[in-house]
C-alpha cells in the first residue's frame, strides 16, 4: 500500500470535546504506485454509451466507480471533517447498508419532508423508542433519501455510543457526534441538520406498556442550543419502532454488571440467542412536522429559563399529539 501523508484544515478552529477528529484530506504521496494509475482513472466514468448501447454498460460503470472508491479509501484520498464525518463512505456503503432495511424490512412511510428546510442550519427534534436505536439510522436515510436536497442529518448520540469498539468509528463516520450543546451549536452554525432525541435511554428503554408516551425531555438544552444559533427546531414523530423489540422485562442486576442502562427482556430475548435480536417487520411512519423559528428571539432568549421551558413543552406537545393522530391512522402494527 502506498504511503500518504494528511493534510490538516482548519488547525485554529477550536478542538471539541472528547475523542475528537479534524478535518483531515489523506493526499498520496509523491512518486507512489498511485501516480501510476491515474491513467485508470480518466477511463472510470466513460463519456458515453458503448457503441451499440450493450446493456453490460450499466455493470461496467458501477464496477469501475467501485474501484475507483477503493482505490481512494486504500491511498488515503478522502475527506473527514472535523467530527471524523465520512460522507463518500456514508454515501456509498454506510446508507446502501441501511436502505434495505427502511425500503424492505421496516417499509417507512415519510410524511411533511418538505418542512425541513432546503438548506441552512435546523434541529430535528424526534421521540426515541425501540430498545436499540433503530429510529435513528431510519430517520437518517428518510432525511437523506426523501429529501429534495438530499440532506444529511447529524444525529446527537450518548456517550455510551462512543465508548463502544466498532460501533464508535462507524458513528462517526456516519456523522454522529457527542450530545453536548458545543458541538450541536457548531453543526448548527455551519448550516448542518442535527438529530437529536432528548429522551435519552429512558426513551428506548421504556416499558411495552409505556409505548408512544413521551418521556421527560431533559432540562431544554436542545432549545437554548437553537435560539444561540438561530435555527428552526422541527419536531418529528416516529411510529413503528415501539414494536421492534416489545421490552416486557428489565435484568437491572445484569444491565449493571455490563455497564448498561438497561438490560433488555423481550417475547424473544434472550430465549432464542441470537435469533431473538433480530427485530421484527413493523411499518413505520416518520412524520415531520411545521418548524419552529427561534430567529424572532433576542441573543439573552437562551439564558431565559420560562422560555426554554414553554419551547420544550411545545416541541414535546406537537410530538406527542403527531403521535397519537398517527396511531388512529394506523391500520395495523406490521401492514
Amino acid at each position: 500500500m502506498a504511503d500518504a501523508k494528511v493534510i490538516p484544515f482548519d488547525e485554529d478552529r477550536p478542538r471539541r470535546r472528547g475523542p475528537g477528529a479534524r478535518k483531515v484530506r489523506a493526499v498520496p504521496a509523491q512518486g507512489s504506485a498511485v501516480e501510476a494509475a491515474e491513467p485508470v482513472a480518466a477511463a472510470e466514468e466513460p463519456a458515453g454509451e458503448p457503441s451499440g448501447g450493450q446493456a453490460g454498460s450499466g455493470w461496467e460503470r458501477r464496477l469501475a466507480g467501485g474501484l475507483s472508491f477503493l482505490r481512494r479509501r486504500i491511498t488515503g484520498d478522502y475527506e473527514v471533517d472535523d467530527f471524523g464525518y465520512d460522507k463518500e463512505l456514508t454515501d456509498q456503503v454506510l446508507m446502501s447498508l441501511m436502505r434495505p432495511l427502511f425500503d424492505k424490512y421496516f417499509r417507512v412511510e415519510v410524511k411533511g419532508i418538505e418542512n425541513i428546510p432546503a438548506e441552512g442550519g435546523a434541529l430535528i427534534v424526534a421521540n426515541h423508542s425501540g430498545t436499540l436505536p433503530l429510529d435513528g439510522l431510519m430517520m437518517q436515510v428518510a432525511v437523506h433519501d426523501r429529501h429534495p436536497a438530499q440532506r444529511h442529518l447529524r444525529l446527537l448520540a450518548a456517550d455510551l455510543v462512543f465508548m463502544l469498539p466498532v460501533v464508535n468509528e462507524l458513528a462517526r463516520k456516519a456523522g454522529h457526534t457527542l450530545a453536548c450543546a458545543e458541538d450541536a451549536q457548531r453543526l448548527l452554525e455551519a448550516g448542518e441538520l442535527v438529530g437529536v432525541m432528548p429522551e435519552g435511554f429512558k426513551g428506548i428503554g421504556k416499558p411495552f406498556g409505556d409505548r408512544y408516551k413521551l418521556q421527560r425531555f431533559g432540562r431544554g438544552g436542545f432549545v437554548s442550543t437553537a435560539l444561540r444559533a438561530g435555527t428552526p427546531i422541527v419536531p418529528c414523530s416516529i411510529v413503528g419502532a415501539e414494536e421492534i423489540y416489545p421490552m416486557v422485562g428489565n435484568a437491572k442486576t445484569l444491565a449493571r454488571l455490563l455497564g448498561v442502562p438497561y438490560f433488555p427482556i423481550t417475547p424473544t430475548f434472550p430465549w432464542l440467542g441470537p435469533l431473538g435480536a433480530v427485530p421484527l417487520p413493523t411499518k413505520w411512519t416518520i412524520q415531520f412536522g411545521k418548524p419552529i423559528p427561534t430567529d424572532g428571539y433576542p441573543a439573552e432568549a437562551a439564558e431565559d429559563p420560562m422560555l426554554m421551558f414553554n419551547l420544550t413543552d411545545e416541541v414535546r406537545e406537537q410530538i406527542q399529539h403527531t403521535l397519537y393522530k398517527l396511531l388512529v391512522q394506523r391500520r395495523s402494527v406490521f401492514f
